[in-house]
Parts: C-alpha cells; sequence; structure tokens
C-alpha cells in the first residue's frame, strides 16, 4: 500500500481480467442508491438486509483504541499494548485466538519481533474464508509535506487501524450470529517498514508485507487453506472510493465479483466503482503467489496515488468516517453471512 509500490511494477490501466458478469454488476449499482454523504451511516436502510447490521458506531470505536496507544510501529510500547489488545479483544468472542511470533528483519538490517494475531469461527469447518489486515503503523512519514517529520512515525488511523476496526466488530458480530462457513480473521504485523522512495540503502526487494511473507510461509495451522480471502487497508477514510486493485483482478476476478456485487446490493456501489486501478505489492500478493490462495484488495486510490495523508502524521483519527466503515463492514457482512 506504499506509493514506492507503483515505482516498482509497471503502472497499468487496462487489467488482464473484465469478467462478463461485471455488466450484471454494473447494473446493481445502478440500481444502488447509496449516495455518500459525510458522517452518514443509514445507507443500510436504502437496501432491505437480509443480513445482520455492521455496527459503523462499535467499528470507529475499535479503530480509536488502536490509535490511542500511539504510534504502533515495530519495537514500540505502543506495538506491544496493541498486540495485548487484539488478543484480549478476540478472546471476549471466540477462544480459538492464536498468536504467531516471528521475527522478520527490515530493508534497514533491523531485526523486530512481530506478531501476526488470527481468531478462528468454525475452526473444524473446512469450508473457510479469511479476513485481514496489518495492524502495524508506519515507523517514518516519509510522504509528509515538511521534510521535517520525515522521520517521525505515523499514527495509521487508515493507514491500517480502519481495517482492523472493521476486523474486530465482525469479530463481535461473528460470537452472536452464526455463519454456515469457517472464518479466520488475520491482524498481520509488519506491514508498514518498507523501504523509503528515497532511502539511502541499497534497492532491496519485498521489504514490503513482512509479516504476510512470513504466514505465508508458515501459516498459523500446518497446511492451512482457504477458498478466498480478502484484505483491507485504507478502508476508513471520508469519501473514499474502492476500485478493482489489479493484482486482485489478476488473481482472484470471481472474488472481486462477488465482494463488488455485494456491495452494490447493499447500496454502496457508490463506494465500490467499477474502476480499474493499478496493481499494490499489498499483502495479498504474497499471500497469493506464496501460499497460493485467491485473495483481494479493498484499498482506497486516486489518480495520483492514494489519499492525502498516506504516510503523513495527518494519518490521524479525524479522517476517519463511520460511513466509510459502514460501506465496507456491511459489504463484507453481506459476503460472508451469504455463504
Amino acid at each position: 500500500m506504499e506509493f514506492v509500490k507503483f515505482k516498482i511494477l509497471k503502472m497499468k490501466n487496462k487489467l488482464l481480467f473484465l469478467p462478463v458478469i461485471v455488466i450484471t454488476v454494473l447494473f446493481l449499482a445502478s440500481c444502488g442508491n447509496g449516495t455518500k454523504k459525510d458522517g452518514d451511516t443509514k445507507k443500510d436502510t436504502v437496501v432491505q438486509m437480509n443480513v445482520p447490521a455492521f455496527n459503523a458506531d462499535t467499528a470507529y470505536y475499535f479503530v480509536k483504541r488502536q490509535v490511542d496507544f500511539g504510534p504502533r510501529n515495530m519495537g514500540s510500547k505502543a506495538h506491544d499494548n496493541c498486540a495485548r489488545y487484539f488478543e484480549q479483544t478476540f478472546k471476549k468472542y471466540t477462544k480459538n485466538v492464536t498468536v504467531q511470533n516471528g521475527r522478520v528483519t527490515t530493508f534497514d538490517g533491523k531485526t523486530f519481533p512481530m506478531q501476526n494475531i488470527i481468531a478462528s469461527f468454525n475452526p473444524d469447518n473446512q469450508n473457510r474464508i479469511f479476513i485481514c489486515s496489518h495492524w502495524d503503523s508506519r515507523p517514518f512519514a516519509d510522504q509528509d509535506p515538511d521534510v521535517k517529520n520525515h522521520t517521525k512515525p505515523i499514527d495509521g488511523a487508515n493507514d491500517g487501524a480502519s481495517g482492523c476496526g472493521i476486523i474486530l466488530e465482525l469479530a463481535r458480530m461473528l460470537s452472536v450470529s452464526k455463519v454456515k462457513i469457517g472464518v479466520d480473521l488475520i491482524m498481520l504485523d509488519a506491514e508498514d517498514y518498507g523501504q523509503p522512495e528515497k532511502s539511502t540503502y541499497p534497492p532491496k526487494e519485498d521489504t514490503w508485507g513482512l509479516g504476510s511473507q512470513y504466514w505465508s510461509k508458515n501459516p498459523h495451522k500446518p497446511n492451512y487453506q482457504a477458498r478466498f480471502g480478502i484484505l483491507l487497508d485504507m478502508v476508513g477514510a471520508t469519501s473514499a472510493t474502492f476500485g478493482k486493485e489489479g493484482f486482485s483482478q489478476y488473481y482472484a476476478p470471481d472474488i472481486v465479483t462477488k465482494v463488488w456485487s455485494a456491495a452494490a446490493r447493499s447500496g454502496f456501489g457508490d463506494y465500490f466503482i467499477m474502476d480499474n486501478t493499478n496493481e499494490i505489492t499489498d499483502d495479498h500478493y504474497y499471500i497469493n503467489t506464496i501460499r497460493k490462495i485467491p485473495t483481494i484488495d479493498i484499498i482506497q486510490q486516486t489518480p495520483t496515488g492514494f489519499n492525502k495523508t498516506w504516510h503523513t502524521l495527518s494519518d490521524n483519527i479525524s479522517g476517519i468516517d463511520r460511513a466509510t466503515l459502514k460501506a465496507v463492514g456491511q459489504t463484507l457482512v453481506r459476503v460472508i453471512w451469504e455463504e
């Protein structure tokens, strides 16, 4: 989810897959009436729901709890405190919680302990899917307009905490409303310590997504498999829109169609737009290429890159909109409960 990823990869506005079923999704999106209004969380009444209602206020609370710890970059006390918070919160909702401890080495030669934290529901069900997000925050605000801030860690309210806030609310919902399938909720660590664009260190590959690389090679359960996965990244900003990211279209086009259709039928077609967007070397890339599980990325992109707060000190709680959390969360609820 870092802009450097656009530079590592060839930018492609035309993607390899455009399923015929997208015509149906376009029609459904045109039928939706979920017009975005900042702070509006009442769009769930636009379409009659036959699934539980996602609580955006609770998701927002979960986002704020993370941000209140401070920047959660690896090696910090806030990072340790947030890891314990995730574990304790997950254990309120399921007894099946796994803390995967490991060590990763960053582009600058530093070694850090990391923790991927997984909550499982219906653990014996072989028909599984997973939802994931990274929970660490960037240790340097290298995209901040003020160069003096480039060595300071960021709050990462949108870039990390927003996806985790949605996941925690999903965990609460799964604890009280049963589903037919097995669901794993995965908090991935060590995503956002990638090599900065203007780094003085020799260029290295695969410096992003260290936690997902670790999990993909060493899953929390031996031979772990799922039918598909959904990654959340930067899913909480005001008026955010989510196009069809390139690697998602390449590795899991049918899952893209499934999710965008669910969004349209839930009244959120104005968030989940039909534009094809660039490939991003995010956590899902490693899950697709190493673990071979079809996984998509719900991520906000703009024509010039990412949200204006991306990797700046401005990525704080003031930029989080309950309406966007609702749009993403309710879409995922429909996907999960309809499986």
